[in-house]
């Protein structure tokens, strides 16, 4: 398994008392699959992709990312953990302005160290993965909704994470684009090998994955898989 949660408990502060936002969960997601998280608003999903992403610590459980227990480590080794091993699609693309394409996502190995030439070869190989190496050298206002989400799959990709972790990737985008998008996440998940966990209100478009879990007051439902 590339990502395992195992026995997850988190709880936040409420008046005198705790919340409960995830209740003993326990999640396996191979390399090369795509599991969808649903669930109503507020049921834990996105606490779930926050203690996947090793950005919340939880009360209890482990995390583990391509065979390496987070439980523990110092917050300079879950840094470089995240910068080598998870890539992250939130739910706005938050591009910057000034960039291109291909700049946004060279940036992401510029931090990693890697090299110029390797960093912009990367780019335009994944660029042309999504469908956008026309788009290379345009900036985030020149690109329409669903192609900026796509810069935006394509950059969390830049280092060739081993899981991948997308929030609500269809919410702002109309039926026809948000089934594109998830089609996209599909390909990627079986092309680049990646343990994919997809939080997402829309069951729409999940006929493809290979798993659907279903959140409810912080507890993980798996139901049949969706194919």
């Amino acid at each position: 398994m590339s990502l395992t949660l195992t026995d997850i408990t988190l709880t936040y502060p409420d008046g005198d008392s705790r919340l409960t936002a995830l209740d003993r969960v326990t999640l396996d997601v191979p390399r090369g699959s795509l599991t969808a998280v649903v669930g109503p608003s507020g049921s834990g999903k996105s606490s779930l992709l926050a203690v996947a992403a090793t950005l919340t610590t939880p009360d209890t459980g482990t995390v583990t990312i391509d065979g390496t227990t987070t439980t523990g480590m110092p917050r300079g080794e879950l840094t470089d953990l995240r910068r080598r091993k998870i890539g992250i699609v939130f739910q706005q693309p938050n591009l910057l302005p000034a960039l291109t394409a291909a700049e946004q996502l060279q940036v992401m190995a510029q931090i990693d160290g890697r090299s110029p030439v390797k960093a912009r070869d990367r780019a335009l190989d994944l660029l042309d993965a999504v469908g956008l190496a026309p788009q290379a050298g345009r900036r985030p206002h020149q690109l329409s909704g669903g192609q900026r989400q796509r810069v935006n799959i394509a950059r969390a990709l830049m280092n060739n994470p081993t899981v991948l972790l997308i929030d609500e990737p269809t919410s702002a985008l109309d039926h026809e684009r948000g089934a594109a998008v998830i089609d996209l996440i599909t390909r990627l998940t079986h092309q680049q090998a990646t343990a994919t966990v997809l939080v997402t209100h829309d069951r729409t478009h999940l006929t493809a994955v290979d798993q659907v879990a279903e959140v409810h007051d912080g507890r993980l439902h798996l139901p049949q898989p969706a194919r």
